[in-house]
């Protein structure tokens, strides 16, 4: 039997989060054949053991930390649907949310990527789509997420508005992103030189290059515990984050690459 869609979660020490997202699953599978395998990323916390108690999940065990994009990557390359969820292990998938984001996918050909709504475990929406990567659009996103993470009233209300209106983005994120295979194939998969951060919205990018669309759509909803904690290595996480932006500069931006240099190295923060 031929499967329509592949489930792809990339786990690393995440055993609690990993087991609430597959429970989810289980109790609400999506409609027709489907695939679920888990990636492990050399986890030491007994991640892989606790896949036994999930029969219909199956483990890929990697012998290192690859990373997000690689372990996706992994992923793919180990599944068969045409109709490929990435989904990150801290999430919880409600009854019908996964089968009303392939609906809407589905309902708009001329869109290869899919992302849903976001909200917390307190319901709050999470601004989980955006405009492409640049200096202002970088700030501007900060700006918004940072606000609306301390519940600054009209920028909380707009985020809501936005959360609620199904339209084309430039990019959504890989917590809960739904691609068609062969338009993801055609491109080269992620880019494994992201090893996290901004893999999503490089992947969105290669994808538009190819005439393609992003979709967000309300129309399905998925909670995001965000369960990769930067608390216990906060400087590490900093430094990897600003070797990826320049990664992502010099990629996209070339021309602006040498100026973000310029700027972190008189910050004190190039790595």
């Amino acid at each position: 039997m031929s499967v329509r869609l592949s489930i792809v979660i990339v786990n690393f020490n995440g055993t609690g989060h990993l087991e609430n997202c597959l429970r989810s699953l289980e109790e609400n599978p999506p409609a027709g054949p489907s695939e679920t395998i888990v990636v492990d990323n050399a986890s030491t916390d007994g991640s892989a053991a606790a896949l036994a108690a999930f029969a219909f999940a199956r483990l890929l065990q990697l012998p290192a930390n690859v990373g997000f994009s690689a372990g996706n990557n992994a992923g793919i390359r180990a599944t068969t649907g045409e109709l490929v969820l990435l989904l990150n292990s801290d999430t919880v998938v409600p009854p019908g949310a996964i089968d009303r984001l392939v609906g809407r996918l589905e309902a708009h050909p001329s869109a290869a990527v899919a992302g849903p709504r976001l909200v917390d475990g307190r319901g709050d929406a999470e601004l989980s789509f955006g405009p492409m990567i640049s200096p202002l659009g970088e700030l501007r996103q900060k700006i918004v997420s940072g606000l609306h993470a301390r519940g600054v009233g009209p920028v909380s209300a707009w985020v809501e508005r936005a959360t609620r209106r199904e339209h084309y983005v430039d990019w959504v994120t890989g917590a809960c992103l739904l691609v068609r295979r062969r338009v993801a194939e055609a491109v080269g998969l992620l880019d494994e030189r992201f090893f996290l951060y901004t893999e999503d919205v490089d992947f969105c990018a290669s994808i538009r290059v190819q005439g393609w669309k992003v979709l967000f759509t309300p129309a399905a909803e998925i909670v995001h515990l965000r369960g990769r904690s930067r608390a216990t290595a906060a400087g590490q996480m900093d430094a990897a984050y600003r070797r990826i932006q320049l990664a992502f500069y010099e990629k996209h931006h070339p021309r602006m690459a040498a100026l973000l240099r310029i700027y972190l190295r008189a910050k004190g923060d190039l790595p």
